[in-house]
């Protein structure tokens, strides 16, 4: 006989506060968060200090996750950069097509949240970092002369095609995206 735990209150809070902030942003209220989680107001205060430390904790998950994703997308892709940096438009494509796709939640997360002191953006630049980092990787493998600042306009289409992907439904972002990456990168 196996005996089924029910996730804790910290674990049904940050599954809440995932799905309830992505879908509504980070000013979604603390009741909606407590109600979907099924927690007292105390378990917010006691594992996060807060609202804030709940949002910046869901954004750090986040990142790990989908850090790993293009990790795993350019892996999947095989050896040759060229074929690694443009695969990362094509999974792109693939996001946005799912239902329930609202964009990119660290985007959203830096509009919304306009104290530029708050915690959370701190998570969104270090994520930021780490996917650049894996960008230029690519493009030094590549051999591009300027692999830092191709990676920043990668960064840009990428946060483009999230947002068009999210505001456009209709057109089809990463398609154009993956065109101008290919564009960026042959010499």
């Amino acid at each position: 006989m196996s005996v089924r735990t029910r996730p804790g209150p910290r674990e049904r809070l940050l599954e809440a506060a995932d799905r309830l902030i992505y879908t509504h942003g980070v000013n979604v209220g603390v009741d909606a968060l407590l109600k979907s989680a099924n927690v007292a107001r105390r378990s917010l205060y006691e594992h996060f200090g807060g609202k804030d430390g709940l949002i910046v904790e869901v954004l750090r998950s986040a990142a790990e996750a989908d850090a790993a994703d293009y990790r795993d997308t350019m892996d999947a892709a095989g050896d040759d950069p060229r074929a690694r940096l443009l695969a990362v438009f094509d999974r792109i494509g693939e996001i946005i097509a799912r239902p329930g796709f609202h964009g990119c939640r660290y985007l959203a997360a830096d509009l919304a949240l306009t104290d530029p002191g708050h915690p959370a953006h701190e998570v969104t630049r270090g994520y930021r970092r780490r996917v650049h980092a894996l960008l230029e990787r690519e493009l030094v493998a590549l051999g591009h002369p300027r692999p830092a600042r191709a990676a920043d306009q990668f960064l840009i289409l990428i946060d483009g095609t999230l947002a068009a992907g999210a505001t456009r439904p209709d057109g089809d972002p990463a398609a154009a995206a993956r065109e101008l990456a290919a564009d960026l990168i042959t010499p």
